[in-house]
């Protein structure tokens, strides 16, 4: 707790510097498309989030795994703080990826090897979400979710290759023989990504934060209880 109240400030500060200085840049530095103009710019916080999200459920799993190998409260914290977020930066995956499409395929979704991949992770860490949400916090609800969650995250390879394997659709950055990014929008697309991890590790800070709070508000609680029952 004494080392997240640390970090938390600075956390907070670099955060909100570095998302105000990706915005800058991508209004004002990164160069205008010429197929599809301005909408291409949903790109810079797109793939940030993408990839972010790919951190978040990392995440979720490597601390399940250590909850079955050894468990603990903390691991579980962390577990189910990390699909929360990465829940969120899927939804913004799912949101501003149609929006992009729409302009540059006509239609908003087509059931494109790396979408569909995406939307099954989508379900898959929905599930887990909703298991621990509605679920008791038992131990055998945690292994249960342990499970799923690295279950799961075999997903996220498969929508990174998904392209490069079945083709489809969607773009690809970098292709062989060329393409790739001017150097303005690949130091626009760096910093964007910065942002994005940096809003991730505050967002987790004070997601794991709260529920160790809420951790010895409930101890305290039962403390208290015991105390009472016993004067009684």
């Amino acid at each position: 707790m004494r080392t997240l109240d640390r970090l938390i400030g600075p956390l907070v500060v670099a955060t909100a510097a570095a998302l105000l200085g990706a915005l800058g840049m991508i209004f004002f530095y990164a160069p205008v498309e010429q197929t599809m103009g301005i909408v291409q710019k949903i790109f810079y916080s797109h793939v940030p989030a993408a990839l972010t999200m790919y951190a978040c459920f990392i995440t979720t799993s490597v601390a399940s795994a250590l909850y079955l190998m050894r468990p603990s409260r903390t691991y579980d914290l962390v577990a189910r703080s990390a699909a929360e977020l990465g829940m969120i930066f899927c939804i913004y995956v799912l949101i501003s990826g149609p929006l992009w499409a729409y302009k540059a395929w006509g239609k908003p979704w087509v059931w494109d090897p790396q979408l569909t991949a995406t939307f099954v992770l989508f379900l898959l860490y929905g599930g887990y979400a909703l298991l621990r949400a509605l679920s008791p916090d038992t131990h055998s609800i945690r292994q249960i979710g342990a499970l799923l969650s690295i279950i799961a995250v075999v997903d996220i390879p498969i929508i990174h290759y998904a392209v490069k394997k079945w083709g489809g659709l969607h773009p690809v950055v970098e292709r062989s023989g060329g393409g790739g990014l001017a150097p303005d929008a690949r130091l626009t697309f760096l910093v964007c990504l910065g942002a994005f991890f940096l809003l991730f590790l505050t967002l987790m800070a004070l997601s794991v934060r709260a529920r160790l709070t809420r951790q010895r508000v409930d101890a305290l609680q039962l403390d208290l209880a015991d105390a009472t029952h016993g004067m009684s």
